[in-house]
């Protein structure tokens, strides 16, 4: 091939390659005119989520109000007073406080309509700044209190906020919404992939989470592994306590056991003969919350006959924790 031939080739490949360019940012521009992504955005991109027109406003919210039409509307930021009323022009005081946006766009447009200000208001109210942005965090939770978390957060991220659960907590949450606070929301809080993306609810700025404590069994004496172990749902057996604080010393006293239960009178304590219960020749006992199981020591005759105090306060120093 000829040295003008090989230009003249190499020439209409580049013209080629900048005519395909100047189409691809011709189509890119078209696609931006009319609102398509670009021609190169192979991945779509997560938007802003809505803000939840049905949280009520509250005092101390900032509200941006706006009217068509009406320069003195024009994005007019007011505060909610004490008494839930703000003051816009025209009519003056408007109590807007237990509304969520939409009754209070309502309630703005009827008063103007009603003045004889505007024949068809079309009003607009947007809340800028919620003045209990906070969420709080109560109960079994590492650190207790209330978290700056703007905007529509979920329940998992909330809890996470607060360092998590403690040891003592249980799988039922509340959540009391702020929009909706005689209804609250109960969740079972779950480890399980499934149950955890079901049950990951929504929480808004204003919400109130409630994780609730859940119920012990105490497991102390001549023992492996003195411990308070958790029950939420499942039923707990004696021996299937005896088992989670990995079974008793060769020193223990099968016979004489004792099980101190809190009641509406006071603590009870009863005799238990873990022996026979193992040979079959006695029922197991089913526990409730908050229950002390104690297993003496045959060696030692002074503590198989430890009082009811001493047995509580061995208890209340043992570590607590949740079998899976």
């Amino acid at each position: 091939m000829s040295h003008s031939k090989f230009s003249s080739l190499a020439r209409n490949s580049a013209i080629a390659v900048l005519l395909l360019c100047a189409s691809f940012a011709v189509a890119q521009q078209q696609a931006r005119l009319e609102g398509a992504p670009p021609a190169s955005s192979a991945v779509t991109r997560p938007t802003a989520a809505a803000p939840n027109r049905d949280l009520l406003i509250g005092p101390g919210d900032l509200l941006e109000v706006s009217v068509y039409g009406a320069p003195d509307f024009d994005k007019r930021e007011v505060r909610v007073d004490s008494d839930g009323s703000v003051t816009l022009p025209l009519i003056d005081k408007v109590k807007v406080g237990g509304l969520s946006t939409p009754a209070a766009e309502e309630l703005i447009a009827k008063k103007l309509s009603d003045g004889g200000y505007f024949l068809e208001p079309k009003v607009s109210v947007f809340t800028k700044d919620y003045a209990s942005q906070g969420i709080s965090v109560l109960g079994e939770v590492q650190k207790p209190g209330i978290y700056p978390l703007l905007g529509e957060r979920n329940l998992l991220d909330v809890i996470s906020a607060a360092g998590g659960t403690t040891p003592r907590a249980g799988n039922l949450i509340t959540i009391t919404h702020r929009a909706h606070p005689r209804e609250p929301e109960q969740v079972n809080l779950s480890f399980s992939s499934q149950d955890a993306v079901k049950n990951n609810v929504v929480v808004y700025p204003g919400d109130t989470v409630l994780v609730s404590k859940a119920g012990i069994v105490y497991v102390v004496g001549d023992v492996h592994l003195p411990s308070g172990i958790v029950i939420d749902k499942s039923d707990l057996t004696i021996v299937q306590a005896i088992a989670l604080a990995q079974g008793t010393n060769p020193t223990a006293s099968l016979k004489d056991l004792k099980l101190v239960r809190t009641t509406a009178n006071g603590r009870q304590e009863s005799s238990i003969n873990l022996k026979k219960i193992l040979e079959a020749k006695a029922p197991d006992v089913r526990l409730q919350p908050d229950d002390i199981l104690y297993v003496p020591s045959s060696k030692v005759k002074v503590i198989t006959h430890r009082g009811l105090e001493a047995i509580v306060q061995t208890a209340s120093g043992v570590a607590v924790y949740r079998p899976y």
